[in-house]
């Protein structure tokens, strides 16, 4: 708790009120808006009820500041409109009523603030600090409403946090899921890239046991050298097959057919545009996926748009491009895993992808895929 304490009262803090909401700037204004009403509200009571001395300003500063300090840091914000309270006593000595409207209406969005974006222990502290500062500020005038006033603020603290919690629990789902849906996308990504992988150790083990047919006047500590390396390949084959058990789920067969290929692109889209340049296996597997993904998504969001498919090799980069226009109204699912997924594939190679809205209302996805060597 006193650690706590220490945070609430000392330490520096950066969470904003608004942060992850769609309409932060919006909701920023109109944050701004109402604190110099606060502000314009209090100086002017000040001003009517006691005799003009020049702290207007103090107060000025004080309520607009801390709807400043609450778009940057809303435990800076508490601090300062809590230290307010006592300054209004003090400025304000002579008034009875000083936990009335406008001191009520300014500092109740700062707690509330508060609550929604910390902690439960955080939040108690907040409570603990504003019952006590309270108690202090109170006159002999409004001994009778001090309960109800703690009673109200705290219900206020109390709001927030259930509020904000209830966000943050939301925000933990949808982590959770995106995580897991990464998982699973790395595994199938995974369990795919084991099969080229596998084909070229095939090649190794094949071209080291039928050396000694192949090469004339071996001499045995070649042939014992090409064996050790055959053998060495079955190991590294039967190690990844035993890898990949781990990765498959349980109620999922094994895949029997090879993988494809930039060659297996125009069974996706009948008029792409494909180089007819050789790429590795791997990038080759990527670049089909990219493409039946995208194709995927098109038809998903954007029914009956027309689509496009380039996929060509320059500089050294496979780049892969699938357009579609604007087409029917979306007809939902997919969970935005898809593009997950293309990038999680683009990155193993080390490339860059972007998926993005087009100007005439559609959508490119463009991916830049390393080749490395050319065979």
């Amino acid at each position: 708790m006193i650690r706590t304490l220490l945070q609430v009262v000392l330490l520096r803090d950066r969470t904003r009120v608004f942060d992850g909401f769609r309409y932060r700037r919006v909701l920023n204004a109109l944050v701004l808006v109402y604190g110099l009403i606060m502000a314009i509200g209090i100086s002017q009571e000040y001003v009517d009820s006691e005799e003009p001395d020049g702290w207007w300003p103090l107060l000025f500063a004080i309520y607009g500041g801390s709807f400043v300090l609450m778009l940057h840091s809303t435990l800076a914000a508490w601090r300062l409109a809590t230290a307010g309270l006592l300054v209004t006593r003090m400025l304000m000595a002579s008034e009875p009523d000083l936990l009335g409207l406008w001191p009520l209406t300014w500092y109740i969005p700062v707690l509330l603030a508060v609550g929604m974006i910390h902690s439960g222990r955080v939040a108690l502290v907040v409570g603990l600090v504003t019952a006590g500062m309270v108690v202090l500020i109170t006159g002999s005038g409004w001994t009778e409403y001090l309960v109800p006033t703690i009673g109200i603020l705290l219900l206020v603290l109390l709001l927030g946090y259930a509020f904000g919690a209830r966000g943050r629990a939301e925000q933990r789902f949808h982590s959770e899921r995106d995580e897991k849906a990464a998982l699973v996308e790395r595994a199938r990504i995974a369990r795919e890239m084991h099969d080229v992988v596998a084909h070229h150790m095939s090649l190794v083990v094949v071209r080291c046991e039928t050396a000694p047919y192949r090469i004339t006047d071996l001499s045995e500590a070649g042939r014992r050298e090409f064996a050790e390396l055959g053998a060495a390949a079955r190991a590294a084959i039967t190690d990844m097959q035993q890898l990949l058990g781990v990765l498959r789920a349980e109620d999922q067969r094994a895949d029997r057919t090879p993988q494809p290929g930039l060659a297996d692109i125009r069974a996706l889209h009948a008029d792409a545009s494909v180089t007819e340049a050789e790429v590795p296996e791997a990038v080759g597997l990527t670049a089909y996926r990219i493409v039946q993904e995208a194709l995927t998504n098109a038809g998903r969001h954007a029914p009956g748009a027309t689509t496009s498919v380039t996929v060509e090799l320059v500089d050294g980069q496979l780049r892969v491009l699938v357009r579609n226009t604007a087409g029917g109204p979306s007809l939902g699912g997919g969970g935005g895993h898809g593009l997950r997924g293309m990038r999680e594939r683009v990155a193993v190679h080390g490339g860059s992808m972007t998926a993005e809205p087009t100007p005439d209302g559609g959508f490119e996805v463009f991916a830049k895929i390393p080749v490395g060597v050319r065979r």
